[in-house]
């Protein structure tokens, strides 16, 4: 049931989540207004109560070892499955490899997961803290849409809403006053995000070669017969046209009239909107062909209508849910 694989998307979320509050500062201004000085505010991942501790350890603001304010800190502290999200779970699609155009990837629908995250605003002064609320504040209505790569191979990228919570503030003192202060505003998030199961190349899904060997004539004389089978594509993928159409055929007719006939051969395939057909003679420019091939549907087409080749350069295109047919060989 279980296989390995990692798309890294708690990974991405997370950072992604980070990169929204890394290029937040504050400013100090001297007795005209005039703006002083300009910090950028640190950002580091880990839990509020490690820096706080450290801070603790260390009160004397004169030691260089000390931590320095303002300071942010965020952590993932949770995840739940989010059921209002829920699509049908056996529905897949499509997509082509981001690193080779000529693969085809299959994905099953996503999960809803949502991810709970804790931004931590440490301060010494309670103007530095309403400076940075105030710079996050104003995006979150209560949410910010956040658009992530989750799973690369496939190129998928989705909207992360990422909503505000609530916010909490403590302004205490420990011990006696001179104590260091530490202001702390706590604000809550939750990112509605989404996790994919493994994403293998189709062509592991498909057939490409069966060979059967079965035991032939009497028991006496018996000679292994192997018989393989090849898929063969019963359509066009490449878009590459052959001609086209001179006259309007029916449903019945078995005489196909082309601009140009050069390019087609006898004992070939040939896809015309959709339609798979034999071709049994080349005559000039009429084409004798069967029709239908492969349980295609016969319908009427008109003058002007393509008709592509349907090549070994097809078959190496076959995805994943397509109908094809077989070619196979006895030896």
């Amino acid at each position: 049931m279980f296989e390995y694989f990692y798309n890294e998307i708690f990974r991405k979320t997370i950072i992604s989540f980070g990169t929204l509050f890394n290029n937040i500062e504050i400013q100090k201004t001297d007795s005209n207004g005039d703006v002083s000085s300009i910090i950028k505010v640190p950002l580091a991942y880990g839990p509020t109560q490690k820096f706080l501790a450290r801070i603790n350890q260390q009160a004397d603001l004169n030691s260089p070892t000390a931590m320095t304010l303002p300071r942010m800190s965020f952590e993932f502290t949770g995840v739940t499955y989010d059921p209002s999200r829920k699509v049908t779970t056996t529905q897949r699609f499509l997509q082509k490899d981001s690193s080779d155009g000529t693969k085809t990837r299959k994905a099953y629908m996503p999960v809803p997961y949502t991810m709970q995250f804790e931004l931590s605003i440490m301060t010494k002064l309670n103007d530095d803290a309403l400076q940075i609320v105030e710079q996050i504040l104003p995006y979150f209505q209560p949410q910010f849409n956040l658009t992530v790569e989750l799973a690369s191979n496939i190129q998928e990228k989705k909207d992360i809403p990422i909503i505000l919570e609530n916010i909490t503030m403590i302004d205490d003192y420990e011990g006696d006053y001179t104590t260091r202060r530490v202001l702390t505003y706590t604000l809550r998030f939750s990112a509605k995000t989404y996790l994919f199961g493994p994403i293998p190349d189709v062509s592991t899904d498909l057939i490409k070669r069966a060979t059967i060997a079965v035991g032939a004539g009497d028991p006496s004389n018996q000679r292994e017969l192997t018989y393989t089978q090849t898929p063969r594509a019963i359509k066009n993928y490449t878009g590459n046209v052959l001609t086209s159409l001179s006259e309007d055929i029916a449903a019945t007719d078995i005489l196909l009239k082309v601009d140009d006939a050069s390019g087609i051969t006898k004992d070939t395939y040939l896809d015309i909107n959709q339609e798979e057909v034999y071709v049994r003679l080349v005559s000039g420019n009429n084409i004798t062909v069967d029709r239908g091939v492969d349980g295609t549907t016969v319908k009427s087409h008109l003058k002007g209508d393509s008709v592509k080749s349907i090549t070994a350069s097809d078959d190496a295109l076959i995805e994943f849910g397509d109908d094809f047919g077989f070619s196979g060989s006895a030896s």
